[in-house]
Formats: structure tokens, C-alpha cells, sequence
């Protein structure tokens, strides 16, 4: 309501909305610190989904539907932060925006359809806006579709069996185990929009844009880091678009990757469980690494870690050639299914 998408005096409009406007920094810092918690506890549903192997036959189609809904996230929150206008949300926008120009054929004309211009101005500024408002629709679309997959198949466990047996009403247990962890998310984002609003920010975006003064070291916001140590891994712009996206690819597709699994529980694939955990540890490392300068010996670790990151999904697609269970999984599916009777029909219609 009191946003003005105008070059000139945007940077100006955000800060009388976060001084003037009657509770405006209430909102202000609601709206961009809970981004980062939305993208915070996106990361550990996914990270959760892939220990666990919830991905698997037959919620394939759930992993893809959210992989899709974390990727217009992921372009909704860039747009989000180009709109104050400061340094950061500036060149920013200029580098990754500039990417799409290395496209062989359609890569100017791309740009210059983003862009509006031949430069980021007061077009570009009014499509990004136009863009972030609308996305969250399409987002809340896919959530629709994301949950009527869900429901269609039915949620993992952490054994990775289907139980036909043992189901508990989701109200009251789940009710109360999900209400906590609601309130315990809660109190610390309000910790974060109250104590330390900027925590998460970075302080060049407090600098009026300026396109004649280029930032020592432009930083993303913290989620993106990981894409963005990827993406600047390589000197090459178009071998950087290329790895940025053949690493969205393998996580959109990561089912296809696993698709060798039976026992889906990591409790009992030790292997799985020790390589998925490296996994985690490579992109906190991406993290680490983005937040870092380009310089020696930064740029080398990052292009080490970005190749163990590629190496661990051709693992993942060697998965149909290892045995990731061990013994105890073997044991466990016949005394699990000589004492249910709904894995045995035979069994069932004779008892």
C-alpha cells in the first residue's frame, strides 16, 4: 500500500515505511526475516524427505511438485530482494539477471525482455515488483497440488514400512508434536524480528544503489549460497548457468536417482545413510564457501566441493548396482512381515 516501485525514490519510500507508516517496520521486518525462517524450514523438509527416502515409489511425484514449488520460492525471494533498492539488492539483480545474456542465440533478447532497457531501471524495477506479487499465487497453487499428492499416497514413517495396523489419530498426538514445533519456530522468528531484524541482512543493502560503485564482495541472501558457490565455481558464464542448472535438475529429479531402494528407511541402509549425510555436509560447505571472497583459496575449495556435490547424486544413480541394506534389513522385512498379517494375504484369509 505504500510501496512505489520508482528508481528514484524507492530506497527513500522503504525507509519511511520502516520509520513513518504506523507499524510499518512491524511488517517490514516480519515480511523479509520470515523469507529466511520459509526458506529455513523448506530445507530441513527436504532434507528430511531425502534422509528418510520419502521420495521413493510411490511419492515420487510429491518430491517433484515441492522440488518445483522450492524453485519459484527460490525466484520469488531474488525478486523480493531486489526491491529496496540498496547496493546489494542492486548488483545483485546485475549479476545474476546478466547471466542470462551468455545464452548462445536468445541470451540479449532474454535480457532486454527481463530488463525492459538496456540497463536496470525504473522497467525492470516495476516487472521484478509485479513478478514477486504474483508468484506467491502460483506457489499457493502448487501447495494445493502438493498436499492432494501427499494425500493420495499417504505420508512416510521413519521405518519405511507400511503399517496397516498401528495408525494413531493425527488429533490429538500430531496435533500436539507439530503445535510445539510451531511454537518453538515461532518464538525464535519473533526473537530475530524484534532483537535483531537486520541479523540476516547485509549491510551494503543499507547504501542507496549506486550503478558507478561496485560492492568489495556481493553477497545473496544466505539461501542462496549454495547455487551461488556453484555458479561461481567456473570463470565461464555459460558453463556457470549450465552447472547452476544440471544441480536443480538432480535435485528435482533426485527419485529417479534412488529409484533402486527397497527398505526406505535409512535405519537400515547404513551406506545410504553415511552418503546422504555427506551430502548434507557438502552443501553446508556450498553455504560456507558463497559467503567467502573469490580469492585463493576460497575459489579452489569451492570447485573442489562443487565436484564432490556432482559426485554424490552419480552415486545416488549408482544406487541400483549397490546394496544399500545391510543384514538387519533383510531380518527385519521377514519377522516384520511374519507378524503382520496384512503384508500376507494367504496368511490373513487363513488366520
Amino acid at each position: 500500500m505504500f510501496y512505489n516501485a520508482n528508481a528514484d525514490i524507492v530506497f527513500n519510500v522503504v525507509f519511511n515505511l520502516t520509520s513513518e507508516i504506523y507499524y510499518g517496520w512491524w511488517l517490514r521486518n516480519i515480511h523479509a526475516n520470515g523469507a529466511s525462517f520459509f526458506f529455513l524450514v523448506v530445507y530441513l523438509h527436504m532434507a528430511r524427505g531425502a534422509y528418510y527416502s520419502s521420495f521413493s515409489y510411490p511419492r515420487q511425484l510429491v518430491w517433484i511438485s515441492g522440488s518445483i514449488i522450492w524453485i519459484l520460492m527460490i525466484a520469488t525471494a531474488f525478486l523480493g530482494y531486489i526491491l529496496p533498492w540498496g547496493q546489494m539488492s542492486f548488483w545483485g539483480a546485475m549479476v545474476i539477471t546478466s547471466l542470462l545474456g551468455a545464452l548462445p542465440g536468445l541470451g540479449a533478447d532474454i535480457l532486454l525482455l527481463l530488463w525492459g532497457s538496456y540497463s536496470i531501471d525504473n522497467t525492470t524495477l516495476h516487472r521484478f515488483y509485479s513478478l514477486h506479487y504474483t508468484l506467491p499465487f502460483v506457489i499457493f497453487m502448487l501447495t494445493i497440488v502438493h498436499f492432494a499428492l501427499l494425500h493420495e499416497f499417504g505420508s512416510n514413517n521413519g521405518l519405511g514400512v507400511v503399517v496397516f495396523l498401528d495408525n494413531i489419530p493425527f488429533i490429538p498426538y500430531y496435533g500436539i508434536k507439530d503445535g510445539f514445533s510451531i511454537i518453538v519456530v515461532l518464538i525464535l522468528f519473533f526473537l530475530f524480528v524484534i532483537i535483531a531484524p537486520d541479523k540476516l541482512g547485509h549491510s551494503d543493502n543499507f547504501i542507496l544503489a549506486n550503478s558507478l560503485v561496485t560492492p568489495a564482495h556481493i553477497v545473496p541472501e544466505w539461501y542462496f549460497l549454495p547455487l551461488y558457490a556453484i555458479l561461481r565455481s567456473v570463470t565461464n558464464k555459460l558453463l556457470g548457468i549450465f552447472l547452476i542448472a544440471c544441480a536443480i535438475i538432480c535435485i528435482v529429479l533426485f527419485p529417479f536417482f534412488c529409484k533402486g531402494f527397497i527398505i526406505r528407511s535409512t535405519m537400515f541402509k547404513p551406506i545410504y545413510a553415511i552418503v546422504i549425510w555427506f551430502f548434507f555436509i557438502i552443501c553446508f560447505l556450498l553455504g560456507w564457501i558463497g559467503s567467502l571472497p573469490v580469492m585463493s583459496p576460497f575459489f579452489e575449495i569451492g570447485q573442489l566441493v562443487t565436484i564432490l556435490f556432482f559426485l554424490c547424486f552419480i552415486v545416488f544413480f549408482s544406487s541400483n548396482r549397490i546394496n544399500w541394506e545391510s543384514d538387519l534389513s533383510f531380518i527385519y522385512r521377514i519377522s516384520y512381515a511374519d507378524s503382520n498379517p496384512c503384508l500376507h494375504k494367504n496368511k490373513f484369509n487363513r488366520s
